[in-house]
């Protein structure tokens, strides 16, 4: 058989079985890869202190870059997935990854891991993340939500494993022996990018006739294309920018719709508070007595327990009898999130720390089910993409600096119940927030409705849910699509 019949089987192959299942299997580990292990790096923070005499505000900059980065990443991913495919830039991820971790065993300075573990080692995470994501989404169809949740479970996966070994590994050969490994482990993720071989109307392959958007006319745009005059050419070059932030960074959505501005803003602000017990859990717990297997064991601990309650939480909230009402879930998630965070404050005894772990984990679950679907009900899905661009970036900024911002404030007081009172006061701010102002939001639509003016442009003002699932098995992938999870 010739190669080229071969290659024509391939570009047949039907979705949602055959090879996809493998696809599946690979987006599994990269996620386990990528979000499952950031939450590791709490365990050498103690380490790293010790060793470059670095303060808690100097020292959570290095997780805080990688999450930040990991996040917000997502518009970069998105050119790259568009111009080389699903496949390069996993693969391209996978060495950023590697290489990061590799380049920080070497480190003599604090400030050379935010370079090496913080910007390389995220972006690359980012990368192999949201890419394998998106060539989920080209290999499946009519289970393509099927298909994202059971991927996700390598997120809790990760979160429980990775802190596990990376204790074994410290006690047994110090941070930087460890973080030697960690490379070569993050190298399995261009592995993972190998599996996934192109499948159909992939970026590598626009339509001749072009599409708004699409690869060749983006080429064409950002190239100058071949216009006489140089004149001619700047305004091109301004219509294409122009054009590239429409399509990845929505900020006409930001101004008209009050829904997705109130549901930014929220989670934004809530970003400041909830990546700070991941950050500073294990580092308080041995800075109260905890043994430091035990204490690298509380996030393991979050981690299995997210691997049971994720799914039923996305299956709960799915349900029709709330339709119209995941804003008010998504908001009482975090409020629990935010009230979980004073059981640390009472105690820090072990068998407390459990007792926090199991409720944060329940709240973390709700959180991590219904980020994105609440976004997909406040935005119309064909600009859901670049909606959800902006509203990565944003909410990057405030990972990046709310741990280090509330580790100077330890360093002032020398109390690490100020890290626990911050988080608290950011998701519960956040959670009152977002609920009172959709209420507010539902009540004007309905008082509008009540007496019948007509509104110009219903979306500024209306929380309305667009219901996707019942189109999967026949509406194609999205061409570009970069996601985040917790």
């Amino acid at each position: 058989m010739s190669r080229g019949g071969a290659a024509g089987r391939d570009a047949a192959k039907p979705q949602d079985q055959g090879w996809a299942w493998m696809v599946l299997l690979a987006a599994v580990v990269l996620q386990g890869l990528t979000l499952g292990f950031s939450p590791c790096i709490g365990v050498f923070f103690t380490d790293l202190q010790h060793e470059f005499q670095a303060s808690n505000s100097e020292t959570s900059w290095f997780p805080s870059i990688m999450v930040a980065v990991l996040h917000g990443g997502g518009p970069l991913c998105s050119i790259l997935v568009k111009q080389f495919g699903c496949r390069f830039t996993v693969m391209l991820g996978g060495l950023l990854s590697g290489l990061g971790m590799v380049s920080s065993s070497f480190c003599k300075s604090i400030s050379q891991l935010y370079l090496t573990a913080g910007l390389i080692t995220g972006l690359g995470s980012c990368f192999s993340f949201q890419a394998g994501v998106t060539a989920l989404g080209y290999y499946f169809v009519r289970w393509r939500t099927l298909a994202n949740a059971m991927a996700s479970t390598g997120v809790s996966l990760g979160f429980t494993l990775w802190p596990l070994l990376s204790q074994y590994l410290l006690d047994e050969m110090g941070w930087r022996n460890t973080f030697l490994i960690f490379g070569g482990i993050l190298l399995n993720c261009c592995v993972c990018g190998a599996i996934m071989r192109p499948v159909g109307s992939l970026p590598q392959s626009p339509k001749a006739g072009g599409e708004p958007g699409s690869r060749a006319e983006e080429a064409q745009l950002l190239n100058g294309a071949s216009p006489p005059h140089s004149v001619v050419q700047q305004h091109t070059t301004r219509t294409a920018c122009f054009q590239v932030l429409q399509e990845y960074l929505a900020f006409d959505v930001f101004c008209q719709n009050k829904g997705y501005q109130v549901y930014t803003i929220g989670v934004t602000w809530m970003m400041m508070g909830f990546a700070l017990p991941h950050v500073y859990l294990v580092p308080y717990a041995i800075h109260n007595g905890v043994e430091e297997h035990r204490a690298a064991l509380l996030i393991s601990v979050i981690g299995f327990i997210n691997i049971f309650i994720r799914p039923l939480t996305g299956l709960l909230s799915g349900h029709r009898v709330f339709t119209g009402r995941r804003i008010y879930l998504f908001s009482l998630a975090v409020l629990l999130c935010g009230l979980s965070n004073f059981i640390c404050i009472i105690s820090a005894e072990f068998r407390v720390l459990i007792l926090y772990c199991v409720i944060v984990s329940i709240a973390m679950s709700g959180i991590g089910a219904l980020l994105f679907q609440v976004l997909m009900d406040v935005v119309e899905m064909d600009r859901f993409s670049s909606a959800l661009g902006l509203f990565t970036v944003l909410e990057s900024i405030t990972l990046l600096i709310g741990p280090p911002l509330t580790g100077l404030l330890v360093d002032i007081t020398n109390d690490f119940h100020y890290i626990f009172y911050t988080s608290s006061f950011f998701l519960i701010s956040a959670a009152l927030f977002m609920g009172l102002s959709f209420c507010a939001l539902e009540k004007k639509d309905k008082l509008r409705e009540a007496s019948k003016v007509p509104l110009d442009n219903p979306s500024r003002y209306q929380y309305s849910e667009t219901p996707t699932d019942p189109q999967t098995d026949i509406q194609p992938p999205p061409a570009v699509v970069y996601i985040t999870s917790i």
